[in-house]
């Protein structure tokens, strides 16, 4: 009854129904009622293949911004659903690079998008390229999931908020053996010589007509001191190719007679017509997008306006699509010990993944929501219930005497000491956006962790995704759902529980088969 107590805040009310067994008893049956119908398994061949990538979204990330997020409507937080809190499949990956215990952006990157374990630094090649050795790069490449879609007919897409040609969405078309590669500029001559391309040409030349490309790096792309269009002027976002060659110029010409379209800000995204749209190239800023706390929402899209423009653009093609989408900027919050900014990274991540839910059906689409590595991040301290996750523990150190956040860093640049002590965290504001947690040990940047992260599916043939999996896995099981790459021999069974069933009309099916025999 306590329901209908007029002037109840939603936290006063969760509080209230806390402490009736009822509510907790009829919470679990309608859990267990819905696991139940999960005993029949999804076996539809997925179309439609998406994959979220969390940069550095841990499983402590992942709890807190759950927490973050139903804070930010008015609730106590803890009991509040994410988006891929719904997902019914959850499993863990290892991320170890074949170098690395703890592993960079770069060799994941090539674990979950290739299907091979790399070293550290290098993208699409396989662990016998050394980094930075260009001599090492030839018969070591590896091709991408992005590249088996492709091949098969779908369309292929990348979205991210960082720049297009950084670590995670260039696994899916450079081979490189430095992820830093990002134009010839950032290449030592011998690389040149030696005829290693850098990463925002392999990203044109390497896989003739993705689909869609949006985020940033649009310095990359350009002569070098051509000033930028956003920013005219300022050095540090001019074009930085020694080549001279203007990538996005040639993309233009290449694509205009294609329904190709360039933009470089949210309004120009925005006006399009995705009906009217085949090729979308869109570079939002000369480097990574800006945190979302910190976006111009006038000038540049969020990740999930990018998303649904990607989708609806993707999705007009009959044989299905394949879509990277890359919250990357949850990692450089955490590098920058600025927890409030990665924890709203990975809470706007959430909301692309319920605006790509509404935009596609579980029965033809097979959605994963993971990490490339976690954090030095945490959060403890015993903090009473609807604690604001940016708050302080409900105690004193009893070591120093001092308060302390709940949100803390095993290492990075929020190491700090006043008069040689721990700094008081009362005097200063640390719930300010850009505030840097207090770390253990200092360091200017923090660095990944190297525990297991969480990889959530659903749709089609998610229940593969079910128990501890080294993390090249994901893209098998993704090319399996999808029959692209390796496993296809089983989208042609007529019987038995290999056969992946297509979710068309028996007409469509037959031209299917037939096609894919010819």
């Amino acid at each position: 009854e306590g329901g209908n107590q007029p002037g109840w805040s939603p936290i006063t009310l969760t509080f209230f129904m806390d402490k009736d067994p009822k509510y907790w008893n009829a919470g679990a049956q309608m859990t267990l009622k819905n696991a139940l119908t999960l005993q029949t398994l999804n076996k539809n061949k997925a179309e439609n293949l998406i994959l979220f990538l969390g940069d550095g979204m841990g499983v402590p990330t992942v709890t807190a911004a759950r927490i973050l997020k139903g804070q930010l409507s008015g609730q106590s937080g803890e009991e509040t659903q994410l988006e891929m809190d719904k997902f019914p499949f959850v499993s863990l990956a290892k991320t170890y690079n074949t170098n690395a215990q703890v592993p960079d952006s770069a060799g994941t990157a090539t674990a979950y998008l290739c299907g091979v374990k790399a070293n550290e630094g290098t993208v699409g090649v396989s662990a016998a390229a050394v980094r930075s050795q260009c001599n090492t790069t030839e018969g070591n490449e590896v091709t991408s999931i992005l590249r088996w879609a492709k091949d098969a007919g779908k369309s292929v897409g990348i979205v991210t908020t960082t720049r297009v040609n950084h670590a995670t969405p260039s696994a899916a078309y450079a081979h490189s053996v430095d992820r830093d590669w990002y134009s010839d500029n950032e290449m030592p001559a011998e690389a040149l010589q030696a005829g290693c391309k850098d990463i925002a040409r392999q990203l044109f030349e390497n896989i003739p007509n993705i689909d869609v490309i949006m985020g940033g790096g649009r310095k990359y792309m350009f002569p070098k001191n051509r000033s930028d269009v956003e920013y005219p002027g300022v050095a540090k976002h001019s074009g930085t190719r020694k080549d001279g060659r203007d990538l996005v110029q040639e993309w233009i010409d290449k694509t205009k007679d294609k329904k190709g379209h360039y933009v470089w800000n949210k309004k120009q995204l925005l006006s399009l017509n995705p009906n009217n749209v085949d090729y979308l190239l869109g570079l939002f800023e000369p480097g990574d997008l800006p945190y979302d706390l910190e976006r111009n929402s006038e000038t540049d899209p969020s990740l999930t306006e990018m998303v649904e423009v990607a989708i609806k653009i993707l999705r007009k093609n009959p044989s299905g699509f394949y879509l990277l989408v890359e919250g990357g900027r949850i990692d450089h919050g955490h590098h920058e010990g600025k927890a409030k900014q990665a924890l709203h990274e990975a809470v706007e991540m959430d909301r692309a993944i319920g605006r790509a839910s509404l935009l596609t059906s579980i029965h033809d689409t097979l959605t994963i929501v993971t990490a490339d590595h976690s954090h030095m991040f945490n959060f403890g301290g015993y903090t009473p219930r609807g604690n604001t996750i940016f708050g302080l523990a409900p105690m004193l150190s009893d070591a120093d005497q001092k308060p302390f956040t709940s949100i803390l860093y095993g290492n990075g640049p929020g190491y700090k000491l006043v008069n040689g002590a721990r700094e008081n965290v009362s005097t200063i504001d640390y719930q300010e956006n850009n505030y840097q947690a207090q770390a253990a040990v200092p360091l200017s940047m923090e660095t990944h962790g190297g525990e297991d992260v969480a990889v959530f599916a659903k749709g089609p043939m998610a229940h593969l995704l079910h128990g501890v999996h080294e993390q090249n896995y994901i893209p098998h099981v993704m090319a399996y759902a999808g029959c692209i790459g390796q496993n296809r021999e089983h989208c042609l069974s007529r019987s038995g529980t290999a056969g992946l069933h297509p979710v068309l009309s028996t007409i469509a099916t037959l031209f299917t088969v037939t096609r894919l025999l010819c």
